[in-house]
């Protein structure tokens, strides 16, 4: 996730470790537990962690944001083929905001393998990543969105944006994508 640099910088090792992570842990988990779950015949529900990145655009954190879409685009179609199956299990995708974790941190969990060399990554971008730090620093508590998601569950809610302050960048999104002007840049 702490990858801050413009796509056409980023190395092959910045797109795979969060695609590996990111969108590939959220594969693996339905390949591995939906059968399963499916087999018991019994009400489950699984909630796939996106963010908010994956419904909206703009400059910066892109790869993290390809990522994100992919896992709502993966969770809304298993959950239109769970419908399809009439299955017990339900889905949900979580799409917070900043919530206050350690994922600026991230880069401490990078496999060796996927590291860049000392200097790959700009220090440039030193005060947008501190930006970034602060901004979950000062994000939701963990407690709270684990309250939106037991909400979520219960009323089989599909969508959980525990932030409603995104909604207007949500919106402006979907009308550029409904009205086709070229993408708004945000304010």
């Amino acid at each position: 996730m702490t990858t801050v640099t413009r796509l056409w910088e980023s190395t092959v090792a910045d797109w795979e470790w969060p695609l590996g992570l990111d969108l590939w842990g959220v594969i693996h988990g339905i390949r591995v537990f939906v059968p399963l779950m499916l087999a018991q015949d019994t009400e489950a529900h699984l909630v796939n962690t996106a963010s908010v990145a994956g419904l909206i655009t703009g400059p910066g954190l892109g790869i993290y944001k390809v990522t994100k879409h992919g896992v709502i685009a993966l969770s809304e179609v298993l959950y239109q083929e769970l419908l399809q199956q009439n299955a017990k299990v339900k889905v949900s995708v979580l799409c917070p905001g900043w919530i206050n974790t350690r994922i600026m941190e991230a880069e401490r969990n990078r496999p060796v393998v996927l590291q860049n060399a000392p200097g790959d990554e700009a220090a440039a971008h030193a005060a947008q990543r501190e930006a970034l730090r602060q901004a979950a620093q000062a994000g939701m508590s963990p407690d709270r969105v684990a309250e939106h998601v037991l909400h979520a569950i219960r009323e089989e809610q599909f969508y959980i944006l525990p932030h409603p302050e995104w909604k207007p960048r949500i919106r402006n999104r979907m009308e550029d994508i409904l009205f086709e002007p070229n993408p708004t840049f945000p304010a």
